[in-house]
């Protein structure tokens, strides 16, 4: 089997307008060049371990993890990039985890940090920590495509149809976008990482698309019926400064009328019904800032949001369609180079090859949502430590929930959404409730339309990919099916791979206790904090305090047998000692805490010593390794 990788293009110094439609074409040119050779390489009928279909942020990540976990890995993506709605749909300013550099996210930002010089070049605009170039975003990901061995990457192919056997998803075919022939593919597990959940409608998957009722998901968020309304999509622009002495102006956009933006900044503010702007059309502009003098247009006030359902689609109409997006994007570009002045900022000419320099594809915010074992709302994300779901994660996020619907009015327009902290994904959410050969990664996966809010963003969707891959992997190893994989098997993957299953933005990947607190915080002994904190929520482990005895005693006997009580504030070592003896009598715990505590990196193992949160994960997961309680899918532990 070959593996397809396609040649990253380098940064194009333009001096010219006129020399910019050849590099399109060159681009072009080796677009069609790559779905030819691929044909001869990928085979009319191949065979696979994982197929992923679709190569965008979660697909990306779920194809390098199911390959570094030990598994044949095909991605099938429909274009020519990878990397979905942070490279092909340019909205490459991520939206939260940058305290939670977990797993493939944290490995893809390093990367970025590595290609532009560090944290700070990266944090260009106000909107993200981390802002980058398109097709930068492109070419980290296929080099890290090309080092797994195990991984194939098809471009040019569009999923025609899935393969069932005895009602198990065994597969699909796919249909070459430019010469229209099928080749097929059978797999052991297929991951959907569509954009839009395309493989479970194929495959006959029970999904929900658009907006449920309160009555049903028991959030209280002003959504009385359930209806079939999506968020807004984007069709992003890359601008770039050509230089003050340069016109770039568009030719005007039919049915062009400068009213459709009022109100987008306050330069342009005339309409005074309208809600009155916070910013200037600089910092609008600067909302989005990429390294080297390049603007992402991607602004939902009166900017280049659209509705548009066109989940249902057939790919014909759905290109049709989204015509109307391009169209109201380039009306936005026309109105921030004509009516505010920035006539020097022209689309950029080094990024997209497309014809038009928009976006490969659309920033689609939400598609169908499949129905999982689980269903994940915003009540579980806001108190997660009053069910036992978090047990069960295997991808964290902090960014709040957020909503576009500006422009349909047929939406709520004030959702009332409450305060939640960072959060943890539940396994089951990428489990169908009955279809057994198929996961679900990207926007798709078994959450309420109110909690895609938050799921959806670039990172979560990244590392859901990742675990989606460490799933698919695990059942083709054990022979096993995805509802009978053991959860704490695939947590224990993804820790290997440094990624997180709890939200702890105080103890990063390279904290000496990362994997102990991570186990014993998702059994539930140690408990964080959870807390909404405006952009970037936050859960707190707080590894050097002091551990409140009380508390501890109460959490530890709903995973472990102790016996006994403690009256003091904190637990010292002795106290420690003489409780969790109680759970073994067969465990030497004192004479192992002085055999190891050197190792574990303690001053020393004086009973009176009061322990740390950290010092007491360490401990108990070394000890008696609560993580190997069994758990299932709700959160309950499977205890003897």
């Amino acid at each position: 089997m070959i593996t397809i990788i396609s040649l990253a293009y380098p940064t194009l110094e333009v001096p010219t307008l006129e020399v910019e439609e050849n590099h399109v074409m060159r681009q072009m040119f080796f677009l069609l060049i790559l779905s030819v050779f691929t044909l001869p390489g990928i085979g009319q009928s191949q065979k696979t371990d994982v197929l992923v279909i679709g190569g965008g942020v979660g697909g990306t990540a779920a194809g390098l993890q199911a390959a570094r976990s030990g598994v044949k890995t095909i991605i099938v993506e429909e274009g020519p990039w990878l990397g979905g709605m942070l490279s092909a749909a340019g909205v490459s300013a991520i939206d939260g985890n940058h305290e939670l550099p977990s797993g493939i996210w944290g490995e893809f930002r390093q990367r970025l940090y590595n290609y532009y010089g560090g944290p700070s070049k990266v944090a260009t605009g106000w909107v993200s920590n981390t802002q980058f170039e398109p097709r930068v975003a492109d070419s980290i990901l296929k080099s890290m495509a090309a080092a797994e061995h195990n991984l194939t990457v098809l471009y040019g192919y569009a999923p025609a149809s899935v393969t069932m056997k005895n009602g198990v998803v065994a597969g699909a075919s796919f249909k070459n976008i430019k010469t229209g022939k099928l080749i097929k593919i059978d797999a052991s597990q297929t991951i959907d990482a569509t954009e839009l959940g395309d493989v479970m409608k194929m495959a006959g998957v029970p999904y929900s698309l658009g907006m449920e009722a309160g009555s049903t998901t028991g959030e209280t968020v002003g959504v009385d019926q359930t209806n079939d309304i999506v968020q807004d999509l984007t069709y992003v622009a890359i601008l770039k400064d050509y230089g003050r002495d340069r016109d770039c102006t568009i030719a005007k956009p039919r049915g062009y009328d400068p009213h459709e933006f009022d109100g987008s900044n306050s330069d342009y503010y005339k309409d005074q019904t309208r809600k009155k702007p916070t910013v200037d059309a600089q910092k609008m502009l600067d909302y989005g800032k990429l390294p080297n003098q390049k603007y992402m247009l991607n602004w939902p006030n009166y900017g280049n949001d659209t509705y548009l359902n066109i989940v249902e689609m057939d790919p014909a109409q759905r290109t049709r369609e989204l015509e109307k997006a391009k169209q109201q994007t380039l009306r936005f570009v026309y109105f921030i180079q004509k009516d505010l002045g920035f006539k020097h900022l022209g689309l950029t000419n080094d990024e997209f090859p497309t014809t038009d320099r928009l976006a490969l594809i659309p920033y689609h915010r939400e598609g169908r949502r499949l129905k999982g074992i689980v269903r994940y709302t915003m009540t579980q994300i806001a108190n997660p430590f009053d069910q036992d779901l978090y047990r069960t994660g295997i991808s964290v996020g902090d960014y709040p929930i957020d909503h576009h619907h500006k422009k349909n009015l047929s939406a709520p327009q004030q959702l009332e959404f409450y305060p939640v902290p960072s959060y943890n994904i539940p396994l089951a959410c990428l489990i169908p409730e009955t279809t057994d050969g198929l996961i679900v990664a990207e926007k798709g996966i078994s959450v309420s339309n109110v909690a895609n809010g938050t799921t959806r963003l670039q990172p979560v969707v990244m590392l859901t990919g990742q675990a989606a891959g460490a799933l698919a992997a695990l059942c083709v190893k054990e022979n096993n099916t995805a509802r009978n994989t053991e959860v704490r098997a695939v947590q224990s993957e993804l820790l290997a791979y440094k990624a997180y299953i709890m939200p702890y933005n105080d103890v990063r990947p390279d904290h000496p206790y990362f994997k102990s607190i991570q186990r014993v915080g998702a059994t539930g002994i140690l408990r964080g904090k959870p807390t909404p904190h405006a952009w970037a929520n936050q859960t707190w482990f707080y590894p050097d305090s002091l551990v409140n005895a009380q508390t501890f005693v109460k959490d530890v006997k709903t995973v472990l047998p102790v016996n006994g009580k403690i009256t003091s504030q904190h637990l010292s070592l002795g106290e420690a000692i003489i409780l969790l003896q109680t759970v073994n009598i067969n465990i030497p715990v004192e004479e192992t805490v002085r055999l190891k505590y050197k190792a574990w990196g303690w001053k020393d193992a004086d009973p009176s010593h009061l322990l740390t949160r950290g010092e007491l994960a360490k401990m108990i997961d070394e000890l008696f390794d609560p993580f190997s309680i069994p758990v299932k899918h709700s959160g309950e532990l499977v205890k003897d």
